[in-house]
């Protein structure tokens, strides 16, 4: 009796011993997803979320392969492997108005005037056209919104209305919107790639440029700039997306646990996203910078009539809305 409790016992530990030794089950589908940002940058940590989160609801059935810093291709790249099959996921915006128009909407200057406000559009149905454009036309799913720190302006003096930019030397990124928008509002703005922006606030070539905190910070304009103007021009946001070839490939069950799983990463990046930014302004105070409270109204009135000539045909009547709300 004692001999055999001791064969079982020790049949028991065997398959015990064999189970511990086996190889994990793979996965029944991994998905790509593939960003710009670094492994510190809010967007890759909200993407390791929406990847906990899912393996926890398939229970280890989906995966999710995160590659940050364009180690699996530039965005572009990237939407065209989702479109291929080569890729899977990405965090895109509104550099899908090349194909979708309406997705010039996600960073239209003064159409946003707060957090709250950006998230009624986005979350509403505003929001579910210029995702159901973005599927039609791209090929690729938005499954949640991220914020993106608003756009501010820093000089070497304070701008608190728009009478204080007249003439003012400015660097703005290469985009048409941008660039008339500036000059209606009475500066002289000058398109320059980013890497030349700090050496020519310090030669004096411009004399003040616009980005959101995270970059006036990393790019260490406070070292060359004295004033961040709370301008707050461009509110923006940016979507998690999946391609529409992997989504088709999925139940109906396992489609509503990625559609939770971004649910739980968006809610996620939101309350993180508020602390660094007030994290991002206390840093910045302590590196010298005073922060300077704008005319908001009196910006957005002359920006107007700039950015309903700007944008295109397609999206104009929903810009004047925006304007109108």
């Amino acid at each position: 009796m004692i001999v055999a409790k001791s064969l079982k016992t020790l049949m028991l530990a065997g398959i015990a011993s064999a189970a511990l030794a086996a190889p994990s089950m793979a996965a029944d589908m991994v998905l790509k997803l593939g960003h710009p940002a670094n492994e510190d940058n809010i967007w890759h940590q909200a993407s390791e979320k929406f990847a906990e989160e899912l393996s926890s609801l398939t229970e280890g059935r989906i995966e999710v392969e995160i590659y940050p810093n364009e180690t699996l291709g530039k965005e572009m790249d990237v939407i065209n492997g989702m479109q291929l099959g080569t890729a899977d996921m990405t965090i895109t915006g509104e550099s899908l108005q090349n194909y979708a128009p309406m997705a010039a909407l996600l960073a239209i200057p003064y159409a946003y005037t707060s957090l709250e406000g950006m998230d009624a559009v986005a979350g509403g149905e505003l929001g579910g056209e210029i995702e159901a454009q973005i599927i039609d036309r791209v090929g690729i799913r938005p499954i949640a919104y991220f914020a993106r720190g608003p756009r501010n302006l820093t000089s070497n003096r304070p701008i608190a209305s728009p009478d204080d930019l007249k003439g003012l030397k400015m660097r703005v990124p290469n985009v048409p919107l941008f660039l008339n928008v500036w000059k209606a509002l009475g500066a002289n703005p000058t398109p320059m790639a980013f890497s030349e922006v700090f050496t020519s606030l310090q030669n004096g070539t411009i004399e003040a440029q616009e980005n959101p905190l995270a970059l006036i910070k990393t790019a260490n304009f406070n070292e060359v700039q004295d004033y961040v103007n709370l301008t707050q021009h461009v509110r923006s946001w940016i979507y998690l997306t999946i391609s529409e070839m992997a989504w088709g490939q999925m139940s109906e069950e396992d489609q509503a646990a990625v559609m939770e799983a971004a649910a739980r990463a968006q809610a996620w990046e939101r309350e993180h996203f508020l602390a660094d930014e007030a994290q991002l302004q206390a840093d910045l105070e302590g590196l010298g910078m005073e922060f300077v409270e704008v005319d908001a109204a009196a910006f957005s009135a002359a920006a107007k009539d700039a950015v309903l000539s700007s944008v295109s045909d397609e999206i104009r009547p929903q810009v004047e809305q925006l304007f109108a709300e």
